[in-house]
């Protein structure tokens, strides 16, 4: 694959604030019309890392591209090119939804600004609400005027911190759909979030713990690389068979799902052992294929802490 083919292309990147490395040593490539998955618990430098793709901090160490600009040299390019959504509604909540985008597109001198507002509003179903003060908005409309600001100056890159954070489902259905029309008209997108049904939706996936990438990959390929074993089970008193469990040699996680438990762990052997010893008439164990949620879990137990 050759560099043009790549939107972001970044090797040894690395942050630090202080004595603490908060993102250590990140090498990551995201081809050009991909919606890239960026998972990981809060506090493991997954902001931080997308700051420093946009331009907004200069990385410690490491060097590559985004989008074809040297991440440490050429931020101001970055700027112009990138479409970047934060986790906090950080738009004017006393001005209205127009306004707003005006603003927006006054910023980056956006060529017949009129027409390219009119055009946002339009795409993302705002027409109607155009007049409406944004501190009114519920967090489905912040959701999309935040969205259509991002993208007002179409730019190359999407960067989207946690986007559906605190919003519905109908909404998140919606504006998944509306990401994967974007990516289809080639588009980039870097998306973090904790929905796991989110992160399956997107075409290759990172896992990111205190400022360690620990997997990559497609979805088919960080679940086979866990190597997790899972079993399924079902039955009266689930609650009193999971604290037996927890703490048995081969069981790493103990986690309820609804009506089941998914018991889970590395070492096949001994965990079937368990099992074996703990089965009763009365519960059922059905192997399974591990679930994201299981090695995201799996994933974050295994990892230090870096500030602890």
């Amino acid at each position: 694959m050759s560099a043009t083919d790549l939107a972001i292309d970044v090797t040894g990147v690395t942050k630090r604030f202080g004595d603490k490395t908060v993102v250590n040593a990140i090498d990551l490539s995201v081809r050009r019309g991909e919606i890239y998955g960026f998972l990981g618990p809060n506090g493991s430098g997954k902001t931080t890392f997308i700051r420093m793709l946009c331009g907004l901090l200069t990385p410690d160490g490491g060097s590559g591209t985004c989008l074809g600009y040297d991440l440490r040299t050429q931020q101001a390019e970055i700027k112009r090119h990138v479409g970047y959504m934060t986790q906090k509604f950080s738009y004017y909540e006393d001005l209205s939804i127009r306004e707003n985008l005006d603003f927006i597109a006054r910023i980056y001198a956006v060529p017949d600004r009129p027409a390219a507002v009119q055009h946002s509003l339009e795409r993302l179903g705002l027409q109607n609400r155009s007049h409406q003060l944004a501190g009114q908005l519920s967090g489905g409309w912040k959701q999309r005027l935040a969205l259509a600001a991002c993208l007002i100056h179409s730019p190359q890159l999407l960067l989207l911190d946690e986007p559906t954070a605190g919003v519905d489902p109908k909404a998140r259905r919606e504006f998944w759909d509306e990401i994967h029309q974007l990516a289809a008209d080639g588009l980039t997108v870097l998306i973090t979030t904790h929905y796991m049904d989110e992160a399956e939706r997107c075409h290759r996936l990172a896992y990111l713990a205190y400022g360690n990438l620990l997997a990559r990959g497609t979805l088919a390929e960080v679940l086979a690389a866990a190597h997790l074993t899972t079993w399924s089970v079902s039955g009266p008193g689930l609650r009193a068979l999971a604290a037996r469990l927890r703490g048995q040699p081969g069981v790493e996680q103990v986690v309820a799902f609804g009506t089941m438990l998914h018991v889970s762990g590395h070492d096949a052997a001994l965990l079937d052992a368990t099992r074996t010893a703990a089965s009763d008439p009365d519960h059922e164990w059905k192997k399974i294929n591990a679930g994201l949620e299981d090695v995201f879990i799996s994933l974050m137990d295994a990892a230090k802490d870096n500030f602890a």
